[in-house]
């Protein structure tokens, strides 16, 4: 289990790193167009984090709930993506 939340942590360090570095990007080039691009980028990394780090948290409760919790946990994780896309 130690091996599931330390792998889970590390990816939100990494992602927090990302967005720092984004940040300290777009104050260096100080350009809207620039950042506007750098912050497309972050568009895409922050979805592919969350699943990782939610899917690495499914396989450490694999074992401990039910299929029926795990389709509950799925579709509510998938209701947030298509709320996201009607914006």
């Amino acid at each position: 289990m130690l091996k599931i939340v330390l792998g889970m942590s590390i990816l939100r360090i990494i992602s927090g790193l990302i967005e720092l570095s984004a940040a300290f990007l777009m104050l260096y080039f100080n350009r809207v167009e620039t950042a506007f691009k750098i912050n497309a980028c972050l568009a895409v990394i922050g979805p592919i984090i969350m699943i990782s780090v939610t899917s690495l948290g499914l396989i450490g409760l694999a074992d401990k709930i039910s299929l029926k919790q795990m389709f509950i946990i799925f579709s509510g994780v998938s209701l947030i993506f298509i709320g996201l896309n009607k914006i």
